[in-house]
């Protein structure tokens, strides 16, 4: 086996050793040449997304979780993210518990999660409650799909804004009303109740519902209102899109609202929503990135925003982003580096896994607005990236 002498030459492990001799010019660039490629050789490659070198990557952080709770909304993806995510990274598990958007954002003030998730955009005095300036971080866009159980009816209900707000505020309630009639010519109705079925928890998905009902109803607006709760005139409350689907599954004439993939999964038919150019519009992931578009140019700084009611052509009046909530001063500097790690491969690369679970994709425009916000994460009154 041929090793290496101090002075740079070769030398054999036999007995007889040759005498060294001085080495030219030339051998001692090819020595610097070697020396460089084994250094380059030591170092990991810079590759997108969550691969080493990236800002995504775990590097030597050791094991540890990320604990996130809140939205309902984004479980499914937020899940699919988890599971990814963890096994690019082994030494990262990501912890996120369903418990609604209103949980969420409970626990990001109270600091009892690493980040909290809401459909709904936290409210001026919830920030001033949290003591420190919290970023909202868009990682998604959805649709809220009205789902409908009249198993003698084999078409797709359509509904104005003004008339899904009459159900829900109890002035509709019989499904042969000449007000559904109206805008389902030639469908057969029953003439039974119809059952309203909402949220009972804090969710940022009815505030995505009521915040459009309240741009085509004055009277939802002056009665109800806006809020991720609001006070319900009728109907029954279930926890949780989980519940609100299981509720609607179960019982035969009722109609209720949850995050499109919560409806696709469960079979449960979906109503098409006029929007202010007059299309009668299912949910797709088409109609929610229709309604973004033209959102993404016009981005509060904050990224606090509703885009509901989007007056764009083929857009679903019923879509919203979904946010992370984070604290933009982190205290745990290893947590804050895999926190912060995560979110940029969630934005960027986890996009991919955005559709085939009948979410959008992120705009270009909101993606380098989130890598912006992810920028400013410091610890220890350092950047964290």
């Amino acid at each position: 086996m041929t090793r290496w002498s101090r002075d740079g030459a070769a030398a054999d492990r036999s007995p007889a050793r040759p005498i060294a001799r001085p080495m030219t010019r030339t051998g001692l660039r090819g020595l610097a040449l070697l020396s460089l490629l084994v250094l380059l050789a030591s170092f990991p490659s810079c590759k997108r997304g969550g691969e080493a070198g990236s800002p995504a990557a775990s590097g030597a952080l050791g094991n540890l979780t990320l604990t996130g709770a809140g939205a309902t909304f984004q479980f499914p993806l937020m899940s699919k993210w988890a599971a990814e995510y963890g096994a690019m990274n082994p030494g990262v598990r990501v912890n996120y518990q369903s418990i609604g958007s209103g949980g969420g954002i409970r626990q990001i003030i109270a600091r009892t999660v690493h980040f909290g998730s809401t459909d709904g955009p936290m409210t001026d005095e919830q920030l001033a409650e949290a003591g420190a300036p919290v970023l909202h971080i868009p990682v998604t866009l959805g649709a809220v799909a009205v789902v409908v159980n009249l198993p003698d009816v084999n078409t797709d209900l359509r509904f104005t804004g003004p008339l899904l707000a009459d159900i829900f505020l109890g002035k509709v309630s019989n499904w042969n009303d000449p007000a559904i009639a109206a805008v389902n010519p030639g469908v057969a109705l029953p003439d039974r109740p119809i059952a309203v079925v909402h949220r009972s928890d804090g969710s940022g998905t009815t505030y995505i519902f009521v915040d459009f009902l309240s741009k085509v109803s004055p009277e939802w607006k002056s009665r109800v209102g806006v809020a991720t709760s609001v006070n319900w005139p009728t109907g029954l409350g279930a926890k949780g899109n989980e519940g609100v689907t299981g509720q609607v599954k179960q019982n035969p004439g009722s109609i209720g609202y949850v995050e499109l993939t919560y409806a696709l999964q469960n079979g449960i038919p979906t109503a098409a929503i006029q929007n202010p150019a007059g299309e009668f519009v299912k949910p797709t992931v088409a109609a929610v990135s229709a309604a973004a578009a033209a959102a993404a140019e016009n981005l509060p700084e904050d990224l606090r925003v509703s885009i509901t009611n989007a007056r764009g052509p083929g857009a679903y009046p019923i879509s919203g982003f979904s946010w992370v909530v984070i604290h933009r001063e982190q205290t745990d500097c290893r947590v804050a580096t895999a926190l912060v790690r995560f979110l940029w491969w969630a934005v960027r690369d986890g996009q991919r896994f955005a559709e085939p679970l009948h979410y959008a994709p992120l705009p270009a425009g909101v993606v380098s607005l989130d890598e912006a916000k992810l920028k400013s994460v410091s610890c220890g009154g350092k950047p964290v990236l």
